[in-house]
C-alpha cells in the first residue's frame, strides 16, 4: 500500500492528538511561549517522540491481541489483592481523572464560541456538552472519527495560520531544538510533557484501532496513523508557542489563554483572535469527546465489562464523565480538589502503565513476533524513566507546594 492509501486511512491517531492538545496544552504552550519565547520548543519534539513511542506500542497490543488495555491490566494479576488494586487505580485515575478534566475541556471550547460570539460561555458550555453528548450516543465509530478528523484540521489551521501571520523568529525558533533548561522552568517542562504523553491516551488507542483494522495485517497503516496524527499534534502545540512568542517581549508571564487572546486582537486585522478562538473551541471540544470516550474504554476494560459504543455500561460511564463537566460548566464551577486528586492519580498511573505497557510488548505468547525490538525497548524505556520523573514532580508539585 502506497503513502497517499495509508494516508486515506487516518483515523484513531486523530482521537489521540485532538485527545492531548485539548485546552490545557493550550494554555501550557501560551504560557511557556510567553515566558520563554522559544528556548522550549525542544520540550514539544521530545514529548511528541515520548508520545510516538507509547502510543504505538499501545495501538500494536490492541490491533494484534484484540484486548484493550484495561483488559491486558485486568488479566495479567491473578492475584485477587492485586487485581483489585489495578482495578481501582485504573478506575479512579482514569475514570475520576477525565471527569475532573472534562469541566476544564468544555469551558475551554465554549471560551473560543464566546470570543467569536460574544455569548456566555455558561451557555455554550452546556450546550457543547449535549452536542457531543449525542455525537457519543450515535454508537457510529466511523461518524465519531470522522468528526474528530475534521476538528483537528481545523484546529490545526487555524493555530498554524496564526503562527505564520505572527512571523516567527526561524533562526530562534530552529535554536529552541537544542535542550536547555532555564531557571524555573522545570515545572512548565514537567507540565507540558504531563499535557501531551497523557495516560487515557493509551487505553483510548488501543481500543479505537480495533474500531477501525482487523488485525496485523493493518499495521503499517495503523503506525502512518499514528506517527503522522501525533506529528500534526505536535506541530499544532509549537505553532501555539510560536504565536505566544511572537506577540509577548520574553519573560511576560500570563496566568490563562485570556490575555493571549487580549494580545491577538490588534493583529492582523482581528482575525488572528478569531482564528485563536477557533482553534480553541475545536481542542475544547474534540477533548470534551475523548476524555468520556477514554473513560469509558478504560474503566469498562478494567472491570471486564464490553467495550461496545452502543452497550448501555459503556454509555453509563462516557454519560457520567460527560455529565461532570456540562454541570460544573454550567455553574461555572472550578471542582479544584478533585482536579488535584486527578492530576496526582494521573501522575502516578502514567509511570506504572508504562512500565506495563514495555513488559507486555515484550511477551511472546501474547504478541509472538510482533514483541518490541531493542530499539523500541530502548526508547521505551527512556521515555519511562521521564515519566516516573513527572509523576514524582506532579506528586511535589501538590503536596509540597
Amino acid at each position: 500500500m502506497g503513502i497517499a492509501d495509508r494516508l486515506k486511512a487516518i483515523g484513531p491517531g486523530a482521537l489521540v492528538a485532538a485527545a492531548f492538545v485539548g485546552p490545557g496544552t493550550v494554555t501550557t504552550a501560551s504560557v511557556l511561549g510567553a515566558e520563554y519565547a522559544y528556548l522550549l520548543v525542544w520540550t514539544i519534539a521530545f514529548s511528541i517522540l515520548a508520545t510516538m513511542v507509547l502510543q504505538e506500542m499501545s495501538a500494536r497490543l490492541g490491533l494484534i491481541t484484540g484486548e484493550g488495555l484495561g483488559e491486558a491490566f485486568r488479566s495479567e494479576f491473578e492475584h485477587p489483592l492485586a487485581k483489585g488494586a489495578t482495578v481501582a487505580l485504573v478506575v479512579s485515575a482514569i475514570g475520576i481523572g477525565t471527569a475532573a478534566f472534562q469541566t476544564g475541556n468544555i469551558v475551554g471550547g465554549a471560551a473560543g464560541l464566546s470570543t467569536i460570539t460574544g455569548i456566555s460561555e455558561n451557555v455554550w458550555g452546556p450546550l457543547m456538552g449535549l452536542v457531543a453528548a449525542a455525537l457519543l450516543w450515535t454508537g457510529n465509530y466511523e461518524l465519531i472519527e470522522r468528526v474528530f478528523v475534521g476538528l483537528v484540521v481545523v484546529m490545526g489551521l487555524a493555530f498554524m495560520l496564526n503562527a505564520v501571520v505572527v512571523r516567527p523568529d526561524l533562526e530562534a525558533l530552529g535554536s529552541g531544538l537544542v535542550p536547555t533548561v532555564p531557571e524555573g522552568s522545570a515545572y512548565l517542562i514537567a507540565g507540558l510533557v504531563g499535557t501531551t504523553v497523557v495516560g487515557y491516551n493509551l487505553f483510548l488507542h488501543a481500543s479505537t484501532v480495533q474500531e477501525r483494522w482487523d488485525g496485523a495485517s493493518d499495521l503499517g497503516e495503523c503506525r502512518t496513523d499514528t506517527i503522522a496524527m501525533v506529528a500534526v499534534g505536535g506541530v499544532i502545540t509549537t505553532s501555539i508557542v510560536v504565536t505566544a512568542a511572537a506577540v509577548f517581549p520574553a519573560g511576560t508571564q500570563i496566568a490563562d489563554v485570556g490575555e493571549m487572546a487580549d494580545q491577538l486582537e490588534p493583529v492582523f486585522g482581528g482575525y488572528a483572535l478569531t482564528l485563536f478562538a477557533i482553534g480553541l473551541f475545536a481542542a475544547g471540544f474534540t477533548s470534551s469527546m475523548s476524555a468520556p470516550l477514554a473513560g469509558a474504554y478504560a474503566t469498562a476494560g478494567a472491570l471486564g465489562w464490553e467495550r461496545d459504543l452502543q452497550s448501555n455500561r459503556f454509555r453509563a460511564i462516557w454519560g457520567t464523565i460527560l455529565a461532570v463537566g456540562i454541570v460544573f460548566s454550567a455553574l461555572d464551577y472550578n471542582p479544584v480538589e478533585v482536579i488535584v486528586f486527578a492530576q496526582v492519580a494521573n501522575g502516578l498511573l502514567l509511570p506504572i502503565l508504562a512500565v506495563f505497557l514495555i513488559y507486555a510488548m515484550n511477551n511472546d505468547d501474547l504478541l509472538g513476533e510482533y514483541t518490541n525490538s531493542t530499539l523500541q525497548n530502548v526508547l521505551g524505556g527512556l521515555v519511562t524513566l521521564v515519566v516516573v520523573g513527572i509523576g514524582l514532580q506532579t506528586l511535589y508539585d501538590v503536596l509540597v507546594l
